[in-house]
């Protein structure tokens, strides 16, 4: 009964978001809305993914992971994670400064928000040539000091500022403060399924209510890892798997998840039989293949959920983030 899945678009609109997902990746938009999110598979109540192809078109990814349990994610990963979804995948536009923000651990948010922790993984697919982000906090910056300055409405000399550009690669941890600053990105995200956010600064942004978006000071001074150092990481690809027409990077393995960067032409046979795969795609036009026949067509800026054990086989030059568990 399972097959590989792609779900339906859930658009976000964001006062930081564009209309890049039209212009670069082929999505049809609601008209006259920026949208800074694409959820793209999601067992989130706030972006609920339902299912766009095949026997299970129509349903909500909750309820299959309900059903089909380790048939679906893997034993190991439903055993880990028996009550919800494990993943959230988005595509982001970035295209005005995201809001200063943090992140808490599963710790606390396990206790104040009955939610996973963010733990969270950026690939940058566009940037433009000023793209700047803030990552991490200045050093010597104290809990105290960060108080006493964000309570005044004060927020120079106070974080990181790193530049960016096509292909880096970067993994934010809970406690990790972090922004866009100028420019825009384009990225596909992977992290926990969680929407938990503290906001640190909104750049006295006024929303369409008229408002100023609320602000969760001391929730971030709480969590906030203030020696944290972020590593901007370059995913170009040093070695090659399986002959010439493969490239593979490996990019993190960390407790949630392992991210690997695969660049090939013609055709890629893939299986994973301890758990699911996710591909996102970031470049590239063709088509899935598995069991008597059955296909399903992807192209950049798609997403595609694999089910555990299904041996399919990739036809066309992509490159792709594949995503496991």
């Amino acid at each position: 009964m399972l097959y590989p899945m792609k779900f339906k678009k859930f658009f976000v609109e964001k006062v930081w978001g564009g209309r890049e997902f039209e212009t670069k990746l082929g999505m049809k938009l609601p008209e006259g809305k920026k949208i800074g999110e694409s959820w793209e598979v999601s067992a989130h109540p706030h972006g609920m993914g339902i299912v766009e192809n095949g026997a299970l078109a129509g349903q909500r990814l909750d309820d299959i992971y309900k059903e089909y349990k380790g048939e679906l994610a893997g034993k190991k990963v439903y055993e880990k994670y028996p009550n919800k979804f494990p993943l959230l995948i988005k595509y982001l536009d970035v295209n005005d400064r995201l809001s200063i923000q943090v992140h808490p651990s599963d710790e606390v948010a396990l206790k104040k928000h009955n939610e996973f922790g963010k733990s969270e993984s950026w690939y940058i697919m566009e940037a433009s040539d000023d793209a700047t982000l803030i990552m991490g906090m200045k050093p010597g910056i104290t809990k105290e000091k960060f108080l006493e300055k964000v309570e005044k409405n004060d927020f120079d000399g106070l974080f990181e500022e790193k530049t960016v550009k096509k292909g880096d690669f970067i993994d934010i941890t809970p406690g990790t403060v972090h922004a866009s600053l100028k420019g825009s990105v384009l990225f596909a995200e992977v992290q926990q399924n969680s929407d938990v956010t503290y906001r640190i600064y909104d750049f006295d942004r006024i929303d369409k209510n008229g408002k100023k978006r609320e602000l969760h000071l001391q929730d971030s001074a709480d969590v906030i890892d203030f020696g944290k150092e972020v590593e901007i990481k370059n995913t170009d690809f040093d070695d090659s798997e399986n002959g010439k027409d493969i490239l593979r990077k490996h990019i993190i393995k960390k407790e949630y998840y392992s991210i690997d960067k695969l660049k090939f032409s013609d055709s890629f046979e893939d299986v994973n039989n301890e758990n699911m795969t996710i591909y996102s795609i970031l470049e590239g036009e063709g088509k899935i293949v598995w069991g008597e026949n059955e296909e399903l067509s992807i192209k950049k800026g798609e997403t595609v959920l694999i089910p555990v054990g299904i041996n399919i086989k990739t036809i066309g030059s992509f490159e792709i983030l594949r995503t496991v568990i």
